[in-house]
């Protein structure tokens, strides 16, 4: 959890109640950087081996509600959204190893201060230096404001001119030096932090994410959700808010917000039974939720079916393909690649063709044709063989020719 720009619920409040709440934000969470606050947080279990590099400071005031580290593999670059202390960036500093990079973002200066203040000293001490902060707020990862600030200190906006000179200078740096460049990451984790993002805001937070992601790449993403909608009241109270409350998505809405920014494969990794907080009946709890990036492209027909094991009868995948239990399902290329790896790995038989067709005669999918693929489609039309093979007799057996 950090202090990330919010404002009420449903976007229409004026801009009073916007001040409000993103100052009650920033100043709440500005306070725990220098004193902790045990109720902005959840029990979670760390690998403890992880946690013995790391100062006592940045392990007392990290807030969070999950640990979303757990899905960061070596040699990766991680993207940290709201990175507070900095706690998960050293955890997953030593997770990534030498030949990986973490880059924390986070919009709030004393917390940005408290995670760069033992930066070299823990690098020392690994033996190697793969992590850095930057300022910044997450729903827009293209500005970075400490160049912004740098620029204001230099030349003070004072007339309408100054400022449609900042513009332009935010617009070039945006464009020629963003914060995080497009595709640039791995893997994107957050803690307790998407939930601070003013609604009107969130559908971009989301591209973002998209955005900076490598094909193939992911997040995985620990917040609170809500089992049922806000009301709007509670919505614009500046401490239910800054307490990672009332901003908080409902259930469905949560996973909706990525199927809507072109994630797929999305999953609930883990839902805490109990409730981190219940306000006037609404219960707040803590969710990890995986999803990834990578299912856009061309439709190529290359005479490939897939087979879904089961158990469930029948599934829907994220581009409405629908796939019963045992059929034999016809797929672009693209979809069979997808299905041989995470999440989908193990789920589902691959049936290649008989004989390859080669990407460059290989036509272009019928996504309107009928979904099962015909065994002939695989193996060939002119495909006539007999053989029976006398290794499926036993030696005392007389079924063979």
């Amino acid at each position: 959890m950090n202090g990330e720009s919010v404002t009420g619920v449903n976007g229409n409040g004026n801009q009073g109640q916007t001040a409000d709440l993103e100052g009650a934000v920033l100043e709440r969470y500005g306070s725990a950087a220098q004193e902790v606050e045990a109720c902005l947080c959840l029990p979670v279990s760390y690998n403890e081996a992880l946690l013995n590099v790391i100062p006592q400071e940045i392990l007392e005031k990290d807030y969070g509600c999950g640990d979303p580290s757990r899905y960061v593999r070596e040699g990766e670059t991680v993207l940290d959204l709201g990175s507070g202390s900095g706690k998960a960036c050293y955890i997953m500093a030593q997770i990534v190893g030498a030949k990986g990079k973490v880059i924390g973002v986070d919009f709030n200066p004393p917390m940005l201060e408290l995670a760069r203040k033992y930066q070299k000293a823990i690098g020392d001490m690994l033996g190697y230096h793969n992590v850095e902060f930057r300022r910044g707020k997450i729903q827009d990862l293209r500005t970075d404001l400490e160049m912004v600030d740098r620029y204001l200190e230099a030349n003070p906006v004072r007339s309408a001119t100054g400022l449609v000179r900042l513009e332009e200078f935010q617009d070039k740096i945006r464009n020629e030096q963003p914060l995080i460049p497009d595709e640039s990451i791995d893997v994107i984790i957050s803690n307790c932090v998407l939930n601070l993002v003013r609604p009107e805001d969130k559908k971009a937070l989301f591209a973002e994410m998209y955005r900076v992601l490598k094909r193939g790449g992911r997040v995985a993403i620990s917040d609170i959700v809500s089992d049922e909608p806000v009301p709007e009241h509670l919505a614009k109270d500046p401490d239910l808010w800054s307490a990672c409350v009332s901003g908080a998505f409902q259930e469905e809405e949560f996973l909706r917000a990525f199927e809507e920014a072109k994630f797929h494969g999305i999953q609930i990794e883990e839902l805490r039974s109990e409730a981190y907080q219940t306000v006037e009946g609404v219960e707040f709890r803590a969710v990890t939720v995986t999803a990834y990036k990578g299912k856009e492209g061309p439709c190529v027909e290359r005479n490939q079916a897939v087979m879904y094991r089961g158990p469930w009868k029948q599934v829907v995948d994220d581009d409405n393909h629908v796939l019963p239990r045992g059929a034999r399902i016809a797929v672009c290329d693209k979809t069979f690649k997808l299905y041989s790896q995470p999440p989908y790995e193990g789920q589902f038989i691959l049936v290649p063709p008989r004989e390859e067709v080669v990407p460059e005669r290989a036509g272009v999918f019928d996504c309107s044709r009928d979904q099962r693929r015909h065994p002939r489609e695989t193996k060939g039309l002119e495909y006539n063989v007999t053989r029976i093979s006398s290794s499926m007799c036993g030696p005392d057996s007389n079924c063979c020719p």
